[in-house]
């Protein structure tokens, strides 16, 4: 029988996260055995107390060890499946073939990394739905750039996360840092746009810049001639206003979707910018600032 590791990094998640781990319960795998293990950093919540009720594997790392990568390579590391599967603690699937449909390319043999699709649910603002739509779309696959792929949603084969192993430096997008490892090795990354998880962030306009300004800081740590100069910040802010704006789903409650659009859209650029103003040494208070805002 072949057995499956699910990864959840936790900080405070109790919101979802019993959501989450019903939907993992009510799975659809026969022959397939599932252990989940939460890595937490440090909640303060019902977090734990909710992975003890559904007999969860949990394991810890310190705020001043904290980066995405380094948390993913522990839960890895106590991980005894043969494919391992990472979803957000505040990701909660769509249907009961979430996993398989997630793991179905890497048991073909047609891909080693596979991610999965992304929605909005009922609160998400309408700029995050819209980004969502580009990078996980119902149809097809997001093709730019060719490593493209995230770990909110995601499987990778053990064999090659042993390998390759998660970027513990960067402060974002160790998903695409490895894939990009991966492809020009390669190695082959799939996406699944029936392996679906409604993502819910519902983010503070402090919590989406610095979000948007780690991932930038990251991404440029492995693209750095990818790095936007102030007019085209301006120009991405403006023409993702007018995208929003003229889309079809923008029709109704048109003056709460403006509103909605400004906050988001200028917390994303204002995030780019200050993502490619920054050197690549970062204090102990800016990483402090990314990852418990």
């Amino acid at each position: 029988m072949k057995k499956i590791s699910i990864i959840i990094r936790t900080l405070n998640e109790a919101k979802y996260l019993p959501e989450l781990l019903e939907g993992i319960k009510q799975q659809l795998l026969p022959e397939i055995s599932i252990e989940t293990i939460i890595v937490d950093s440090g909640s303060k919540d019902e977090t734990i107390n909710i992975a003890k009720n559904y007999n969860c594997k949990i394991v810890h790392i310190a705020k001043s060890e904290f980066s995405f990568g380094k948390s993913l390579n522990i839960g890895c590391e106590a991980a005894n499946g043969e494919i391992l599967v990472f979803v957000s603690g505040h990701c909660v699937p769509v249907d009961i073939n979430w996993i398989k449909n997630l793991i179905n390319p890497i048991l073909k043999g047609k891909a080693c990394y596979v991610y999965g699709r992304q929605i909005g649910r009922d609160t998400t603002m309408f700029s995050e739905e819209r980004v969502f739509s580009k990078f996980f779309p119902e149809d097809g696959k997001y093709s730019s750039p060719s490593y493209f792929c995230n770990n909110a949603n995601s499987a990778i084969k053990k064999t090659i996360w042993l390998k390759y192993r998660f970027n513990e430096e960067v402060t974002g997008l160790e998903d695409l840092e490895l894939g990009k490892r991966l492809t020009e090795n390669s190695g082959k990354i799939e996406y699944s746009n029936e392996s679906c998880v409604y993502h819910i962030h519902n983010e503070s306009w402090i919590k989406i810049k610095n979000r948007y300004e780690r991932e930038t800081l990251a991404f440029l740590n492995f693209e750095p001639s990818m790095k936007l100069s102030f007019f085209e910040v301006i120009k991405g802010f403006l023409l993702s206003l007018l995208d929003d704006l003229s889309s079809e789903g923008f029709k109704l409650k048109i003056l709460r979707k403006i509103m909605s659009i400004l906050y988001y859209r200028s917390a994303q650029y204002i995030g780019y910018w200050l993502g490619n103003k920054r050197g690549k040494n970062i204090t102990a208070k800016t990483k402090n600032r990314f990852y418990y805002p």
